[in-house]
């Protein structure tokens, strides 16, 4: 190959360049990881089978399996049911975040990242940036199969959207546990399985299904402390217009909880992995 004078000039100009890039700001770092984890999606598209398939499966599953028998009524149940059966959707995807940051660890995108000049925390917050857009679509595909199904949220439109908002915010702030854990272990089965054994007898044992009044007293004592309860009692109530300012306090302080505890956690041992 031959370089040309006037190439080798303009070469010489650009290695020599005293001049560098600016910095990207945190909002545009985060806003690009956040498109990374859009094109991830658009490229295996059926990564958004767990928020499509999944709640419609269980929603239908339980209210015309189980409606008539727990409530006499497939309607009457639906009304009960959908509230809780949408907090455990998205509780049971918020493990996500975890397992994509840990398969950038595996495939060693992760140390390349922690080379280049951005604000650390953006690659973490542009990807749970982008799960709270799956907890809303899948908000959105439950709530509209509901409506098809007979549905009538009690506090109208605004409950319905305050309840949701909630919701994101809690699973926001749950994210960062699989994000935290997505660091430590060594595969993302691993991390699968664990979140898998957390998740289920949380969601399962709880006031998704049923009111925890027919429970026996010693369930029902640990199960009105669960978190996935508390999530699910308040945006029951935002949705049917019995919320309780407790109610809504207490989940605004769980999710503020989480994030103080965990978001830290997370970033040191984003910054101190080896």
């Amino acid at each position: 190959m031959i370089i040309k004078q006037d190439d080798n000039t303009d070469l010489q100009k650009a290695l020599t360049l005293s001049l560098r890039p600016s910095r990207p700001s945190a909002l545009s770092a985060s806003l690009t990881f956040g498109w990374r984890a859009l094109l991830k999606i658009k490229y295996v598209p059926e990564q958004l089978f767990d928020v499509t398939a999944f709640p419609v499966i269980f929603l239908l599953m339980f209210t015309y399996l189980f409606g008539g028998a727990i409530s006499g009524s497939t309607g009457e149940y639906l009304d009960f049911v959908l509230p809780g059966i949408l907090v455990m959707t998205v509780a049971m995807i918020t493990m996500y975040t975890g397992i994509d940051l840990n398969k950038d660890i595996q495939k060693g995108i992760f140390d390349r990242f922690r080379t280049l000049p951005f604000w650390r925390p953006a690659s973490l917050v542009g990807a749970l940036l982008v799960d709270a857009l799956r907890y809303l679509l899948a908000s959105t595909i439950m709530i509209g199969l509901g409506y098809l199904l007979g549905f009538r949220p009690e506090n109208g439109f605004g409950g319905l959207v305050f309840g949701v908002l909630l919701l994101l915010l809690f699973a926001f702030s749950l994210s960062w546990i699989w994000t935290f854990l997505g660091l430590i272990v060594r595969t993302e089965k691993a991390l699968m399985g664990i979140s898998m054994m957390v998740l289920f007898p949380l969601t399962f044992l709880s006031s998704v299904f049923v009111d925890t009044s027919t429970m026996p007293n010693w369930l029902q004592k640990f199960v009105d402390i669960n978190p996935i309860t508390l999530v699910v009692d308040a945006v029951r109530g935002f949705i049917h217009g019995t919320v309780t300012s407790g109610q809504l306090y207490t989940v605004l302080i769980v999710s503020a909880a989480l994030i103080i505890v965990f978001a830290p956690l997370t970033m040191y041992f984003y910054n101190n992995k080896k």
